[in-house]
């Protein structure tokens, strides 16, 4: 190690004393920039801001590995190796900056929060990772020209950096690029030109009113009117009542022959599809909550996609689950969840924009899990004493607590995943699972897939959540996957954004 440090010491005042040409004073501000993350968080606000789905994953995953390598760098392997800081003589007074760092010079935490980043955005796109990469690099390179680390800090916050954003992808598995798939891909519906037949509804409530992208409930209608000039589309106002202008709107496509739309986040394409499954109409899902987690799957991520497609007649065969008890039937699209999985979401999408998708979950995990209390029910017959019990639509990826997208819409099974409250140290033994990546092995996580799943004595639960919307749980109930399948137009060539 003697000799290491040896050099370590002549590289770094070799850089002293020669500097770099041309990086006066743009490295000494890039340092400067990059204290506390504030340099990755703005450019994380940046990708997130343009609404592209790609990009916000990127920011993401970029955020979350931000905070576990500086943590993992500043208080962990500083605590331990506690290397003193370079002597700063060498080092001309107008690159010095005003404040030196007191810390651990090893590892060098600047270099792996840049690192983390860069990898982090690399992984989720790889064109986004090349804009970033020469930044980070610019970062890892001022830290010895400022004088604050050796060049072996720098090395080594680096390596730091990119693992921890390499081991995310154990929490938190990239997105197949590809949609989900239909067999067959595509059948037959009607060709609407122009739109004409076409009945839809705008829900201005949805998604805080305004699409991702910005546009509110006007801009939107307008938009659509642009694109299909021949359709009816009705806007729902605050003060108007949704279930009735859906149901009209799919008597008048009825009668004409056409089809129903609706433009809402994923409650409001629950409703639609349960009166298209009912009228036996085609739907058309334009794009206009916040999340659109049914769109995406589909492949339909703007107006103008999902317009083509109407005026194409290309359409898709979809899977519908129903949730059946006391003389009552809702369809779902997406999911059903009971116990503190409704809970869990919540407070994980408060966080995420902060802090990253899967670190969000791990302190959405700890918050609820602490005040939460298991619920008893009867699964399949056998009592159970449950955190929480999910069904997906269609098998869900990635496995675990944060199940995002579907590789198929037609597979006929039910994605079951449960928390067994029963096991003694149930709570931490879930965490410790989740936090180590073993939850698969877990004996308190189950997961199975099923074309049906009976539900009895329910007397604990208030709410059922179905498709992101709380619904009051009966004593009993059944969910099941439904004979036939939903005709819903999708794009000819369906992408992931």
């Amino acid at each position: 190690m003697g000799a290491l440090n040896d050099l370590d010491r002549e590289l770094f005042v070799r850089v002293a004393v020669r500097g770099l040409r041309g990086a006066d004073p743009w490295l000494p501000r890039l340092s400067r920039a990059a204290d506390h993350g504030k340099l990755w968080f703005g450019t994380a606000a940046l990708l997130g801001a343009t609404g592209h789905r790609g990009a916000r994953r990127a920011a993401l995953r970029g955020v979350g590995s931000v905070l576990l390598a500086s943590t993992a760098a500043n208080i962990f392997a500083k605590g331990a190796t506690r290397r003193p800081r370079p002597l700063i003589d060498p080092v001309p007074v107008a690159r010095r900056l005003l404040r030196q760092p007191a810390s651990s010079s090893f590892p060098s935490g600047h270099s792996a929060s840049a690192a983390a980043f860069a990898t982090a955005v690399a992984l989720e796109s790889p064109l986004l990772g090349l804009a970033v990469a020469p930044v980070a690099a610019g970062v890892m390179a001022s830290r010895v020209y400022v004088g604050v680390h050796y060049p072996g800090d720098v090395l080594a916050g680096a390596a730091l950096g990119a693992g921890v954003a390499a081991l995310t992808l154990r929490w938190w598995p990239r997105r197949a690029d590809r949609p989900a798939t239909t067999s067959p891909p595509r059948i037959d519906a009607p060709a609407l030109p122009g739109g004409a037949g076409l009945h839809v509804v705008v829900n201005s409530g949805a998604g805080n009113g305004a699409l991702p992208g910005g546009d509110g409930p006007e801009e939107i209608v307008a938009e659509l009117r642009a694109a299909l000039p021949e359709a009816d589309i009705r806007l729902c106002g605050p003060d108007d009542d949704l279930v009735k202008l859906i149901d009209q709107a799919a008597a008048r496509a009825a009668e004409s022959g056409g089809a129903l739309g609706v433009c809402g986040g994923d409650g409001t394409v629950n409703l639609a599809a349960s009166v298209a499954d009912r009228e036996d109409l085609p739907l058309a899902v334009f794009p206009g909550g916040t999340l659109n987690h049914f769109a995406v799957d589909l492949g339909s991520h703007t107006l103008r996609s999902t317009a083509e497609a109407v005026q194409e007649g290309s359409a898709a065969g979809v899977d519908l689950a129903t949730v059946s008890g006391e003389g009552t039937r809702q369809v779902f699209l997406n999911t059903f969840s009971i116990g503190v999985y409704p809970e869990l979401v919540r407070v994980r999408e408060s966080l995420e924009d902060r802090l990253g998708k899967w670190p969000a979950l791990a302190v959405a995990l700890v918050r609820v899990l602490a005040t939460a209390e298991p619920v008893r029910l009867e699964v399949a017959g056998t009592p159970r004493s449950l955190w929480m019990l999910f069904a997906g639509n269609g098998a869900y990826d990635p496995p675990g607590f944060a199940p995002s997208h579907r590789s198929s819409l037609d597979d006929g099974r039910l994605d079951v995943r449960a928390v067994d409250g029963s096991h003694p140290f149930a709570r931490t033994r879930l965490l410790a699972a989740f936090l180590t990546g073993t939850l698969g092995r877990s004996p308190v996580y189950r997961e199975a897939r099923l074309t049906a799943l009976d539900l009895a004595g329910l007397h604990d639960v208030d709410h059922l959540a179905v498709d992101g919307e709380a619904v009051p749980a009966p004593d009993r109930l059944r969910l099941a996957k439904t004979p036939r399948r939903l005709t819903v137009y999708r794009p000819a060539r369906p992408a992931i954004p």
